[in-house]
Formats: structure tokens, sequence, C-alpha cells
């Protein structure tokens, strides 16, 4: 086949050319755990790889990728095998060959190049020259060994693909497929947006500009599709993965199951692609409803396509876990929650918060609020405790936002830090003065009060801009609470600072503790007779009680805190059982605001996390 081969098929066909899937996968399931290097086997194990190949191309692929996937420099010096590239690289080809040989169809062979696995200047220490020189030597050796065309995959970063690119212009006139890997939030990992991704694979000369690997193929579509629009005139190449990978039971599964594979192929043929195939997770079976669902239009893609194949929630706004609250899904779905505040620790090790953190996630906890150097202690910076308790504990967090004590530059910059890590849920109050903690010197100034900072969330952040209107490159997408005291002294000023806050753009509020039920009630009633049926979720405030001596400092000393003389009596009579008592009246409170709140705000008292699971189960159970 001459070297244009591959770029006259595409120019004949009416439908996508179909490439193959998964190799990593189907070679992890045959070796029965991930061996030291993949790319080995095409020397020590080629049956194995063969067979691999060949499922592919009875399930209809008509490009098919060698596996050289990491058959280069760096990653082979890793392992002690440089010495081993050529060879390596030069019997991926063959093998492939050898099975394209004998199947007696039409199917190209495509250089496998994948990332280098090591950072680029600016961002590492390897230069853009010995990156190119790295990837010359591997794909030079998979030209000369007979590849079709070079397939440049699953690269992350644009420096990184461009010196992979101009060093397959270098050696050889194969055709190349450039293609880009993204993060949830639909960018790179420099953040570069699938516009911008095409229209530079466009001016680095690529063949094909492509997507692969990152989600399954609902995002990959709407990158597509962004892509295209930014070149129109472009080639285009994508490659899912068959969901975002689950670990179970100690296995990593993938979700997307080969009909909606099928589904998508005829999605991607309207939506413009020239290859399709598929990445991590796919299999033969993922290939072959490509291949039923293609030939099922071979006069080609018409515009009704996507509206017979498309899921209908489908948007051009990125979605999934990175993208939304689970807080605000559970409550848009009237799901009663279960909010449990939890102090950052006061040193370095944060062993006992997660720990804390994992009993709550057991009993069945929504969300954990993160406070913010409460009563003005020092404490550890709560992003942190944040992004440990979601990345080892998987459970949705909120961050206490306290605008005291930091300016207009201090506030937006941590609220983007926020936001990279992943938090999405932010509770935006006043905070403690800096005079009754732990140093009463310390700067207590502020920009910003409450509902001006959730404006600047809400109306500027969540917009795509900051407080000045500069372009901070994508939206954000915060779910804002306020703060809100249900039995106040003066609930005409209450109800007028609620207003505000919800005028800015609140979505959710947090209560103080309650221990009257019909007091609370009594309020929201009158808010809803001056400003009608109230639209905001309201997570109501519990404190648990845990002895007469608290439940006296409570009532006494903290602002806004009222405990009715029965309540206090109660505990008072309970002597050691007082920490249960606590508990039983906590549960029975939640019982009484059910009806017309949307979940609650526990705030365990002593970091008696114990306590809260057992109040976390009760509330589950109901």
């Amino acid at each position: 086949m001459s070297n244009s081969k591959f770029l006259s098929l595409i120019e004949a066909s009416q439908t996508p050319l179909l490439g193959d899937g998964a190799m990593g996968t189907a070679l992890n399931a045959r070796v029965g755990g991930q061996p030291q290097c993949f790319d080995l086997l095409n020397l020590t194990q080629p049956a194995l790889v063969a067979d691999v190949h060949r499922e592919y191309i009875e399930a209809g692929s008509q490009v098919i990728q060698t596996n050289t996937f990491g058959a280069n420099r760096y990653k082979l010096a890793a392992l002690g095998l440089e010495d081993r590239l050529e060879a390596i690289n030069r019997a991926g080809v063959e093998l492939a060959r050898r099975v394209v040989l004998a199947s007696y169809k039409e199917v190209l062979v495509a250089g496998d190049v994948g990332p280098l696995g090591v950072r680029i200047a600016p961002f590492g220490r390897v230069q853009p020259e010995q990156a190119r020189q790295a990837f010359a030597e591997q794909i030079a050796a998979l030209a000369a060994a007979g590849a079709d065309l070079i397939i440049i995959e699953t690269i992350s970063d644009l420096y990184e693909m461009r010196e992979a690119v101009a060093a397959a212009r270098q050696v050889c006139d194969l055709p190349v497929v450039a293609s880009m890997t993204f993060t949830r939030d639909d960018r790179t990992l420099l953040g570069d947006g699938p516009a911008q991704v095409a229209r530079l694979l466009s001016e680095t000369g690529a063949d094909l500009i492509g997507v692969n690997c990152s989600g399954g193929p609902a995002q990959i579509w709407r990158i597509l599709r962004q892509m295209r629009q930014a070149v129109p005139a472009g080639r285009f190449s994508v490659m899912p993965n068959a969901g975002w990978p689950e670990q179970v039971g100690g296995r990593i599964l993938y979700p997307a199951n080969a009909d909606y594979f099928g589904e998508y192929a005829m999605a991607f043929c309207e939506a413009g692609a020239s290859l399709v195939g598929g990445c991590c997770g796919t299999t033969p079976r993922h290939i072959a409803a490509m291949r039923q669902a293609l030939d099922s239009i071979p006069q080609g893609c018409g515009p009704s396509v996507s509206e017979l194949t498309m899921p209908a929630d489908l948007d051009e706004r990125p979605s999934g876990a990175d993208r939304a609250s689970h807080l605000a899904q559970k409550l848009a779905h009237g799901e009663f929650v279960v909010a449990v505040e939890m102090d950052p620790p006061r040193g370095l090790s944060a062993h006992k918060l997660l720990a804390g953190a994992s009993l709550l996630a057991e009993a069945g906890v929504d969300v954990i609020n993160v406070a913010d150097s409460p009563m003005a202690r020092m404490r550890m910076s709560p992003w942190a405790v944040c992004d440990l308790v979601q990345r080892q504990i998987g459970v949705d967090t909120t961050l206490h936002f306290p605008t005291r004590g930091r300016n207009l530059l201090r506030v937006q910059g941590d609220l983007l830090a926020a936001h990279a890590l992943g938090i999405r849920n932010v509770f935006v109050v006043m905070g403690d003065p800096t005079a009754i903690g732990d140093y009463p010197e310390a700067m207590d100034n502020y920009d910003l009060v409450p509902s001006g900072l959730i404006k600047l969330i809400k109306q500027r952040l969540n917009t795509g801009v900051d407080q000045a209107g500069v372009d901070i490159g994508q939206p954000t997408a915060f779910y804002v609470g306020c703060a809100l005291n249900l039995c106040p002294q003066d609930a005409a000023q209450e109800i007028k600072n609620l207003r505000r806050k919800l005028s800015a753009g609140a979505d959710f509020v947090l209560t103080q503790p309650i221990y009257d039920p019909e007091k609370a009630r009594a309020f929201l009633d009158l808010y809803s007779e001056q400003h009608g049926e109230r639209s905001f979720s309201i997570l109501v405030g519990i404190l648990p009680l845990y002895s007469a001596r608290h439940a006296a400092f409570l009532h006494n000393e903290v602002p806004g805190i009222t405990i009715p003389e029965a309540m206090q009596e109660r505990i008072r009579q309970a002597g050691e059982r007082a920490p249960q008592a606590g508990v039983e009246i906590a549960l029975e409170l939640v019982e009484q605001v059910r009806p017309w709140a949307s979940g609650i705000y526990l705030m365990p008292q002593f970091s008696r996390y114990d306590l809260a699971a057992e109040i976390v189960e009760g509330v589950k159970k109901k």
C-alpha cells in the first residue's frame, strides 16, 4: 500500500474508517495481570499480540494500531529496555502486518506512538529538541518496518504533541493522526480547550486532528463538535474510552457497553469524524457494534442521524462528577440531605480527621462541610482538607469561605484554587473576628460582605470572568450557600439579609442550630407571607447536646441559640447518658423539621464523630 492509501480511503468513503479498540485492555486480560512492559510482548509473546489484532480485524477494523504505545526511549529506559527500542517497534509492525496478510482483508497498519512519560519544557526538564529526537527514533523505526500511517495518541501537552508531529515530518512522509486527551472538564491537563487544541494541531500539519482516551463517547462527541467548529476544513479522529473507569472488587471496569458505542459511531459520523475507534476498556465487541452501525448507513451520514441516536440530555457543557456538585444534584432530586461539619486539624496530621470522615461516609453522609479557622484559631487550610476527603474518602465536600481577612485579589485566587481541586460547594460567611482567636493582632479587613462575595461567584466567576471582567478561560461551577438564623431576635432584619444573599445568587441555605422547630417554622412562614413560596433549599442546623454543662453554655453564651428549659432538664436528668440523650433529641428534631427542610446540617461537638454517625444512620433509615 502506498503512503497515501489511508487518506485516499478517507476521501473515497461515505462513512468514517473504523479503527480498533484497546490493546492494553485485551493483553491485560490474557496475561492475567499487568506485565512489566506490554510493548515487550511483541518479542516475548507475539502470539498473544497477534490474537488481539486478529480479533479486531474480524470485528471489522480497517485500521489496526501496533502494540508500541510505550516503546519510546524514556519509557523503555525506565525498564532497562532502551537497547531494544528498534526491535520492539519493528516487531510491532511486522506482527500486525502478518495478521493483516493472513486475513485477506484491506486493513491498514498504524504505527502507534504514545506520550514519552516525561514533562517537556517549560513544564519539565526535557527540552523540546530532546523530545523531538525521542519521538523521531521511534517513528523512524515504525516507518522503516512498513507502517501505513502514524497515530500519535493520548498526549495531554500541546508542547509535546508539537514535537511529536515535527519528528514524524522529519523522518517519514506517512500520514499523521495527532490525538490529544482531555480531562473531565473538557480541557487538557495544561488547560487548553478543544477549539484551541484543534487550531494548534491543524497548524502543526497533522493530517487528522484527534481526541482519544478522555471519557466516554458523550464527552468525545462534545469535544469533536467544538473542534470541527474551530477547524471546519479539518479531518478528525475520535477514539473514546468505554466510559470513566470504576474500581470494582479490585478490578478496573468500564461501564459503556457495545450497543452504546454502536449508537455513537453514527453520531460521530454525522459530527464529521473521518476515523473512529475505541480506547481504554473497549473490546472487539465494541468495534463489531460500531462496524454494524456504520454498515447500516452505506450512503453516509444524514442530518437526522444524531436525532435518532443521541441521548436527549447531552449539551455543549462539560458534565460528570468533576463539573457538577453532588450536593446540588441530590437537592435537585428532592433527596433529604445530611451534611456534617468537620474542623481541620491544628497540626500537620489529618489521619484522625480522615478516619472520622470514613466513619461518616460508611454511615451514609451526603456531604462533609469543612470549616475555615473556626473561632479564629489557626488550623490547616480547609482547601487541603476538602481535597483529602474527596480524593481519599470519596465524599462531596462544602468549603466554608469567610470573607473576613481576604482582599479582593486573594478571594478570587483562593476560589480558583478551590475549583482546581474539584471543590464545587462553597458556604459563604463573614467569618469570626481575629480579636477572639489565637492572633488578635492579625489583620481583620475585608473587601466584600457575604452577599457581595456570592454575587462575585455566581454572576462573575460562574460566567467565566473575574470581578474586573477579565476572561478566566472557562466558567467555574460553584454551588453557593449562605447562612441563616431561623430564630432571630430581629426577624425583619434577618429576612432582609437573606433576600440580599438570594438576590446575589445563593443556591442553598445553612442555618444556625435550632432547638425549637415550631419557632423556626414560624420564621419561614413569615418569609413566605412576605415574599411568596420559598424556592431555595434549606439545611437545618442540628447541634447534638453532650452534657448539662454543654447545654447551659450554648443557651447562655452563644448568640442566636436558645434551648428550651424542658430540653435542658432532660439532659440534666440523663446524667452519664447525656451524650446518648443528645443523640435522641437530635433525631427527634430531625423528624420535626423533615416535612419542611431539604436536609440537616449536623455539627458534632468535641469530635464525637461516632455519635454523629449514629445520627446519620438514624436519619437515613427513615
